[in-house]
């Protein structure tokens, strides 16, 4: 979970900008949803390092603005329906219904797990995930976050638009073969380039590798990436080349179905 501005005299004594507290904390606790359906302010506050009665203030400002429900009987909270009609208003307007028959022609193609994220920060938020055909795979449900360093979805985002990463190094490590500098990062990046397309060779998670390629908008910009994932055992090199073809393939066809959005 990402942290929130401390408050005076709490953890870590940090002051935020002017003007971005406020709005810093309402997303925190939103996103303190992302992987807890149903908390008491009391809870979140904890979660955070909030005092309860900000925590309280800002859940019953999220309340009253539909953000977020509330179980009389519980008394705990859970997004709302409007954040409810904000998701699925934002999914419709990047596409997400005009790219899915692409998307689930990819994994039936493969049989292995299709991703479609885009950019938070520097993390990679997994907008549509479809499962594989296959008892061991890999699974990411729409909202999971991943480090934007240590996937292949983040690597070709950042390859395709020539962004940089905000983290300090050394990046953070998950496995023998997570790239923590921002060297080791350019020089991947610069691979992704010349071939097309991304790599994650078991860096977030061991045994699990994946593939990705660039979706671009009608002005050409990388807005979201494709990502194909699986076992290593399913994913070996000898494979790689053909599971790599089926992600162009499917990113120019996603590509072209987007430009009658923009």
């Amino acid at each position: 979970m990402s942290a929130v501005p401390a408050e005076p005299g709490g953890p870590g004594g940090r002051r935020p900008k002017p003007g971005t507290q406020t709005v810093d904390r309402a997303v925190a606790v939103l996103r303190t949803f992302e992987d807890a359906g149903r908390q008491t302010p009391t809870e979140i506050a904890h979660r955070l390092g909030l005092s309860v009665s900000t925590a309280h203030r800002i859940v019953h400002a999220l309340h009253a603005t539909g953000m977020l429900g509330r179980d009389p009987q519980t008394e705990r909270y859970f997004l709302g329906p409007t954040a409810a009609i904000l998701g699925r208003l934002a999914l419709e307007r990047m596409g997400s219904t005009l790219l899915q028959p692409e998307l689930t022609a990819l994994r039936d193609g493969t049989g292995e797990a299709v991703s479609l994220g885009v950019r938070a920060g520097d993390e990679v938020a997994v907008l549509l995930h479809l499962p594989s055909t296959h008892p061991l795979r890999y699974d990411q449900p729409p909202g999971d976050r991943n480090p934007i360093h240590t996937c292949a979805m983040g690597k070709a985002l950042l390859a395709f638009e020539d962004d940089q990463v905000a983290m300090r190094e050394p990046y953070r490590r998950f496995t023998p073969s997570t790239l923590t500098t921002r060297t080791e990062l350019a020089a991947e990046l610069a691979r992704t380039r010349e071939r097309g397309y991304s790599v994650n060779d078991e860096e977030r998670l061991a045994g699990v590798r994946a593939v990705a390629a660039p979706v671009r908008d009608g002005a050409g910009r990388t807005f979201a990436a494709v990502a194909l994932q699986g076992p290593s055992v399913r994913f070996g090199d000898d494979r790689m080349p053909e599971l790599a073809e089926a992600v162009l393939k499917a990113a120019t066809r996603l590509t072209a179905l987007h430009r009658h959005l923009s």
